[in-house]
């Protein structure tokens, strides 16, 4: 009898020879059932490569997954075993609504449970089961949302006027820095607090107007330094070396200093710093080719090389980096 032939698999030029990816598929199980998640994982992984996962491997894999903590990804195999109309639907499912659970997606959990009830697709075996993860999950959802409206409620005092007042100007710039990556709108009427409050050091209130500015937070705020005041809305308002004046004053320094990178460097350093501190008005009433000379000379005088300068401007740049190292003047 004639042998049955069995194909070559090439993949990326890469020959499989028959039997290899069951072997790996085998292997995965294997692993799988003696709680050796990451190599279950790379087995089928590398078998999946090759060819599509029947229902069983795919469910593994998915399990396997779960367990390692790939949650999104463990998500992502349940969805498509559920989508091939698996005849493991209540176990993947199961699953599926666990995984949601970990990766906090009460809502989603509480929708798909409530349909399958509804919809008696469920064997009255399993209801009870699905009834009680749906309990749970209502209860976590709860309990999360308590610690949230708590810590949204700690995180409000903190920036209150009167507390945040209390800080130093070290202290109350780490306070800012920590809302960097969270939504702000929130705490937008005690930034607007702390923006206008003349007691606060400048270079932190620029940290704070910064924060609106980024997340285009729709506030008027009135903003007094060095003896200047603007009426401002976060949505309008460009960033500090994103302003004209900025600009103008980056150009001709750079152009200046083409033959120096090292003081290039280093003035715009200074410039960036001098620029927050300054926001949201910049070198006014200076002109601008003063300004890039003023920095230019403070660099050199800093560096030794004493030379002579626009008295004027050099007392406002040492101002600005003094203030700039959450110094009062």
């Amino acid at each position: 009898m004639a042998k049955q032939k069995r194909h070559v698999i090439k993949h990326d030029n890469i020959v499989v020879f028959p039997g290899a990816t069951d072997m790996l598929i085998r292997e995965g199980h294997m692993y799988a059932e003696n709680n050796q998640y990451e190599d279950a994982v790379a087995c089928f992984e590398k078998a999946f490569l090759y060819e599509n996962g029947d229902e069983k491997a795919l469910s593994v894999y998915a399990y396997a997954l779960y367990e390692l903590k790939h949650y999104v990804k463990a998500k992502e195999v349940c969805e498509q075993l559920l989508a091939m109309g698996t005849s493991m639907y209540v176990e993947v499912m199961e699953l599926y609504i666990t995984i949601c659970m970990q990766l906090k997606e009460y809502h989603q959990v509480e929708a798909i449970i409530t349909t399958l009830i509804e919809e008696n697709v469920l064997p009255e075996a399993q209801l009870e089961k699905f009834e009680r993860l749906k309990h749970i999950n209502s209860e976590v959802a709860k309990k999360l949302q308590q610690r949230e409206d708590v810590q949204e409620l700690i995180e409000e005092q903190e920036y209150e006027l009167a507390k945040f007042r209390a800080l130093t100007p070290n202290e109350q710039s780490l306070r800012l820095h920590r809302l960097m990556d969270t939504n702000v709108r929130q705490l937008k009427m005690a930034l607007k607090a702390i923006i206008e409050c003349s007691d606060i050091h400048p270079f932190v209130r620029s940290l704070a107007l910064i924060l609106l500015v980024e997340q285009e937070v729709s506030i008027e705020v009135v903003v007094t330094k060095f003896e200047q005041t603007k009426i401002i809305n976060p949505t309008e308002l460009a960033l500090p070396n994103q302003l004209q004046q900025y600009n103008e004053i980056k150009k001709m320094i750079e152009s200046k200093l083409e033959q120096d990178p090292s003081t290039l460097e280093m003035v715009q350093y200074l410039m960036a710093k001098h620029a927050i501190v300054m926001y949201p008005f910049e070198w006014h009433p200076f002109e601008a080719d003063a300004i890039a000379n003023g920095y230019i000379d403070f660099v050199q005088a800093m560096l030794g090389n004493v030379q002579e300068t626009d008295d004027e401007i050099f007392g406002f740049l040492q101002m600005l980096e003094k203030l700039t190292e959450l110094h009062e003047v």
